[in-house]
């Protein structure tokens, strides 16, 4: 025959809509056509194609061959169509017979020897044929892939991987020679060592601020000067927070995939993304043609950390806010637009000024009120608006520094946390800091003195409506933290006191 018809994965933001091969062999001068909108590095496929074609031993057709990537109106970029496209060119010009053909779907990059390479987004892609084929059990097929984009590929689960380590070994599957087996993995347990809480001295109302945010999934912000012990307790929080669940770990994993990032032995680990200062907005929320996912993104379901808050570009925090508040990130290019989750717990630190001393009992500052209002200025009101909780952490004195620790441990408090957060998906499917507007009312509606106690605080530090809902939230993870049913005067109380902001 001289057409070819194969299955493929492109990659648009997490989604990976399907692609059809469609490799036609006519008559004339020879050439090479790849058209359906393919970028440089699909266009190169020609070259690399030829050449593992004949290394394998077959002919490669001088003939007019047209590669038609369909639908033409979606980008398609990397290098994973060389399998489908050099499987296709056998099959159109009789080299290889494939009665099978549909029940496959293929991507790998070609070595010029024909060796298959790995391919970014391998999970993305597996979960997306998933998806299709719960939509029509017709369409289930198995993928084949690279042997080293096998494991990640396989935590799907319930479709089949076949892992290729070349050319060779596709053809005499496709024929029936030598059938690939499926790929099987079971990851082992990870063990991650985390900071432990107890290693922090002093600083008790940081620490149950901590605490509070690990059990409800919140934001927080806090400042102090150096030393004191901001960026510590930072590093402390992932060891509070409880292991994922099966789905979310997908998530995440398919997000790392979709960088290149992703390791098989971190599989199921929270990830905790540092930033520096200097990194861009499209660093930090994604872009790029094609878009590819940020520090964001790649923090999801885990902890983003920002230490020197107020030196971020100003624009690279205010994109932050959407997905502060939506848990996804929507980019927009000229021709491409891409959507990555991005449901990640911000923890960001600061100075109180510039030099770092205000309020410090050394009386070292010198800043004076102007300085200090730019330095505060530079993080609007939107943004520290969809913060939860703030606080201000202390420089530790010399007595506390001397003495043994002799805090909780993370364990103990984590124990705390996971109850808290079993205590809220029994309630309410999802943790506090996702509740909604009528959620809230349902659920972390408070008792009359607390209600009493929160219109008094509405009025004289002058929140906003969302200042208010974002106590109520802060409140019911408080409640929760207690084992209590009904949030409480204190709860309300405790959580007005981490919304009067820093340095009042």
């Amino acid at each position: 025959m001289a057409l070819a018809v194969l299955r493929s994965r492109a990659l648009a933001g997490l989604t990976a809509p399907e692609v059809t091969v469609e490799v036609h062999l006519a008559a004339g001068l020879p050439s090479f056509t790849l058209v359906g909108l393919p970028d440089t590095e699909v266009k190169e496929a020609r070259d690399r194609v030829r050449a593992a074609i004949q290394n394998c031993g077959f002919e490669f057709p001088q003939r007019r061959i047209t590669v038609n990537l369909a639908p033409a109106d979606l980008p398609k970029e990397s290098g994973r169509f060389d399998l489908p496209i050099a499987l296709g060119i056998l099959i159109a010009s009789g080299q290889l017979k494939a009665p099978e053909l549909d029940a496959h779907e293929f991507a790998g990059e070609l070595a010029l020897s024909g060796e298959l390479r790995a391919v970014r987004g391998a999970l993305a892609m597996c979960a997306a044929m998933r998806r299709d084929g719960r939509k029509d059990d017709k369409a289930r097929r198995a993928f084949v892939l690279p042997l080293d984009s096998a494991p990640e590929a396989a935590l799907i689960g319930d479709i089949a991987i076949l892992p290729a380590q070349s050319l060779l070994q596709v053809c005499a599957h496709l024929a029936g020679r030598d059938t690939i087996a499926p790929f099987a993995v079971s990851p082992a347990p990870t063990f991650v060592h985390y900071p432990d809480l107890a290693e922090v001295k002093g600083q008790a109302q940081a620490k149950r601020a901590l605490e509070v945010a690990a059990a409800g999934g919140h934001s927080l912000l806090m400042s102090g000067p150096p030393g004191a012990g901001k960026s510590m307790l930072a590093q402390r929080l992932p060891g509070l927070l409880p292991p994922l669940n099966h789905e979310e770990a997908l998530e995440a994993a398919a997000v790392q995939s979709l960088a290149g990032s992703f390791k098989l032995e971190r599989f199921g680990v929270r990830e905790t993304r540092s930033p520096h200062h200097t990194s861009s907005a499209p660093a930090l929320v994604g872009g790029g043609n094609p878009p590819r996912p940020g520090e964001i993104s790649l923090a999801h379901c885990g902890v983003l950390f920002l230490d020197e808050l107020p030196e971020f570009p100003r624009n690279a925090l205010e994109a932050l806010r959407e997905p502060l508040e939506t848990g996804h990130i929507h980019i927009a290019r000229a021709a491409k637009r891409a959507e990555f989750p991005a449901r990640f717990q911000l923890v960001a630190a600061m100075n109180p000024c510039p030099c770092g001393w205000l309020s410090h009992a050394s009386g070292k500052c010198r800043c004076t009120p102007d300085q200090i209002s730019r330095y505060r200025g530079k993080l609007s009101g939107p943004l520290l608006d969809r913060i939860d909780l703030m606080l201000d952490v202390p420089a530790v004195s010399e007595s506390e520094l001397s003495t043994r620790g002799d805090g909780e441990t993370s364990a103990v408090v984590r124990e705390r946390v996971i109850a808290a957060r079993q205590r809220q998906v029994a309630r309410q499917g999802k943790t506090n800091a996702r509740l909604t507007p009528d959620e809230i009312d349902l659920h972390a509606r408070p008792d009359e003195a607390g209600a009493q106690l929160l219109k008094q605080a509405m009025e004289r530090l002058s929140l906003s409506a969302r200042a208010y809902h974002r106590i109520l939230r802060v409140a019911r993870s408080i409640a929760d933290l207690a084992a209590s049913e009904q949030v409480a005067t204190a709860h309300i109380a405790e959580a007005i006191h981490y919304r009067r902001g820093i340095n009042n």
